[in-house]
């Protein structure tokens, strides 16, 4: 079995991600990492260089800056990564995306249990989402996604974030999906205040937003926010000190908008009947 890890990257440094921790978290369990980097304004091709490792394939791209639609810019880096992936699986991070070590014997188990199993097209992980400081997690999203895609099917990747399947050359689906036996561990709702806005003011345009001053995290609903009392990766140890957002208050003056009304009756849906609700980007076959 032949594992391809891949990930694309732009002003990684200014805009606060934890992408050197998130590389170096796959490593151990990919034969090798596509790491796609998009010409920027700081350091962040420099970094990955100085990782140093033989697993890592740098390939430089520019973007298309006039592509300002729904994100469709970010599968595009996506895709081209992937296209450059020789494994029999293909593992895709996010550059705010980190594995923990006691996690990896399982998720590298996951793949050669399925490598012959032609109905398993991808693997699905839960997720921790962190927000507004590494001790609380957001709830309100999604909470198991596909990272791992079986890498010779027709698939494509509308806005980076999922997979679509194409049977047919006019018509998509979401892939269908074991689990993967592992978490994803995302910090990009917990990165500091100032990198926040920085790389929102950045970002935006290619979502067709246009950007607004960011304050902070606290205009949220209490009810999405449950307490984390788990284990970091180690990696990430150094990141959190430094990096990471130290303080968190609720606003004040916020107010439970109708979509915090439907969440808290899905929130409640769950803890009576014991499911998990939230999207999914995949076809679960477990």
């Amino acid at each position: 079995m032949k594992v391809s890890g891949f990930t694309f990257l732009r002003n990684a440094v200014i805009n606060g991600y934890p992408f050197e921790e998130s590389i170096l978290s796959v490593l151990p369990i990919v034969d090798e990492m596509i790491v796609v980097i998009g010409h920027g304004d700081d350091d962040t091709l420099d970094r990955v260089v100085a990782l140093d490792h033989p697993k890592i394939r740098i390939c430089e791209t520019h973007w298309n800056e006039n592509m300002r639609d729904r994100g469709f810019v970010y599968g595009q880096q996506k895709m081209i990564a992937q296209y450059q992936c020789s494994g029999d699986w293909a593992f895709y991070l996010e550059a705010d995306e980190v594995l923990h070590e006691a996690d990896l014997a399982n998720i590298y188990s996951a793949m050669k249990d399925s490598l012959h199993d032609e109905h398993v097209e991808a693997l699905y992980f839960d997720f921790l989402h962190f927000y507004g400081t590494p001790t609380q997690v957001g709830i309100a999203g999604y909470r198991q996604a596909p990272r791992i895609i079986r890498n010779s099917i027709r698939a494509i990747a509308p806005d980076g974030l999922f997979w679509v399947i194409l049977d047919k050359n006019k018509k998509g689906r979401y892939p269908f999906a074991k689990y993967a036996r592992g978490t994803i561990y995302h910090y990009g709702h917990c990165r500091s205040v100032d990198a926040m806005n920085e790389k929102l003011s950045r970002v935006r345009q290619y979502w067709g937003d246009q950007h607004q001053p960011f304050e902070g995290y606290g205009s949220i609903d209490h009810g999405e926010i449950v307490r984390f009392d788990g284990t970091h990766p180690d990696i990430m140890d150094n990141w959190i000190q430094h990096c990471a957002e130290r303080s968190f208050e609720f606003d004040p003056r916020y107010r439970p908008t109708l979509r915090d009304v439907r969440n808290r009756m899905r929130f409640w849906l769950e803890s009576r009947l014991n499911l998990e609700i939230s999207k999914k980007h995949f076809k679960a076959i477990d």
